[in-house]
């Protein structure tokens, strides 16, 4: 069995700083990420993430993850419309296509921003998911997408935090790992492809913000409820 850990900068990711390597094979840290735990394998981020909150010193093994290497994945899975064009679902795409796990365990991605005290590990930054955005219209949704779309192909997603959040996963303790993929609705996510391939809402660059005037909002709203029944 094949784990991934991803790691997102919500308050929550703190809490696997002490946590054995054991059970996961391989963690996927998303931009500042990189900074809990030293041990990662992969650092992701989007083409704007400032270069002065890199790592200066890669350890045997790590590598950096860029949209050279994501976007063609993320093509392969439908693209950003409908994955979502936020950095958890793109990590999580990402790692589904190349890193072939069974299962994914995500930590600190709960995309919750109140209004005061802390939203990211670090103290308080931009809430980049819950920006207007045609593609993020519903993270539930997207997040049901992936955790179907990763079952498809024999991988569970669980959610290892404890607090809110707008990932609708199987929540998780790493002392349950493995665990089998969550089923899904056999009728809903056939339906919910087969509207994607009609939309043909498919930007192959993954700018999709530069196509934005042809997505049809209310299209994407309806292919979102359909993601949601699938699980």
């Amino acid at each position: 069995m094949r784990i991934v850990l991803i790691l997102g900068s919500g308050p929550s990711v703190v809490s696997c700083a002490d946590w054995p390597r054991a059970p996961f094979d391989r963690i996927v840290a998303i931009n500042n990420a990189w900074r809990v735990r030293d041990d990662w394998d992969d650092l992701i981020h989007p083409s704007d993430f400032p270069s002065d909150r890199m790592p200066t010193d890669l350890r045997a093994g790590q590598r950096v993850v860029t949209a050279d290497d994501y976007v063609p994945v993320q093509n392969e899975f439908g693209g950003f419309v409908y994955a979502g064009g936020t950095m958890a679902f793109t990590a999580g795409y990402w790692a589904l296509g190349a890193l072939k796990p069974d299962v994914m365990a995500f930590l600190g991605c709960d995309m919750v921003y109140p209004d005061s005290g802390a939203t990211h590990f670090y103290g308080t930054g931009t809430a980049d998911p819950l920006r207007q955005d045609v593609t993020l219209r519903s993270l539930p949704a997207k997040s049901a997408r992936l955790q179907v779309m990763a079952a498809q192909r024999g991988c569970a997603c669980v959610n290892l935090s404890t607090g809110e959040s707008r990932l609708v996963f199987p929540r998780a303790r790493p002392e349950d790992l493995p665990v089998k993929p969550a089923a899904f609705d056999a009728d809903s996510a056939p339906a919910a492809l087969a509207e994607e391939v009609r939309l043909d809402y498919v930007v192959p660059s993954g700018k999709y913000w530069k196509e934005e005037s042809r997505f049809d909002p209310a299209a994407i709203d309806a292919l979102d409820a359909l993601w949601l029944r699938a699980v």
